[in-house]
């Protein structure tokens, strides 16, 4: 569906602005269809991403300052998303033995259940999602790269 029928807008100022609104509406439209994925299992968008870039570690630990920045959200509390994923069992949280004032992270064998349970469901929920073929898909992560410079 076209963006001025979702948001009920005729015109835009320019095709710029149409472009940041519907980028800005499909971050949206894909957020919550995926929060109703993951609320099943008690995460969030979040949460899940902090999961998965744990499980990237293979096993090493990573700072809660490692995860800040390879989040895809930029503007969460890590911190925050670490300790109610701790509370959930699906992270440790350890004094770095060479640093105490560094705290380190690792996804636990429940953590990683979980991400296992969900694989397919996001597997099939991206797929559901994106109304594209695999060539249109390419082609707008492409323009998507080239978009952030």
């Amino acid at each position: 569906m076209r963006i001025e029928d979702e948001i009920k807008q005729k015109t835009f100022k320019d095709p710029y602005n149409k472009l940041v609104v519907n980028l800005l509406y499909t971050h949206s439209y894909i957020v919550s269809n995926q929060s109703a994925l993951f609320k099943p299992l008690g995460l969030s968008p979040e949460q899940y991403n902090v999961l998965r870039i744990l499980r990237g570690q293979h096993g090493k630990p990573i700072t809660v300052s490692s995860i800040q920045e390879r989040m895809l959200n930029k503007m969460s509390n890590a911190s925050r998303l670490v300790e109610k994923l701790k509370q959930k069992d699906l992270v440790v949280r350890e004094e770095c033995p060479s640093d105490r004032r560094q705290v380190d992270i690792m996804i636990t064998a429940k953590g990683l259940k979980v991400l296992e349970e969900l694989e397919t469901a996001v597997y099939a929920f991206n797929r559901d999602i994106v109304k594209l073929t695999e060539t249109e898909t390419n082609q707008l992560n492409a323009l998507l790269d080239k978009l952030r410079g």
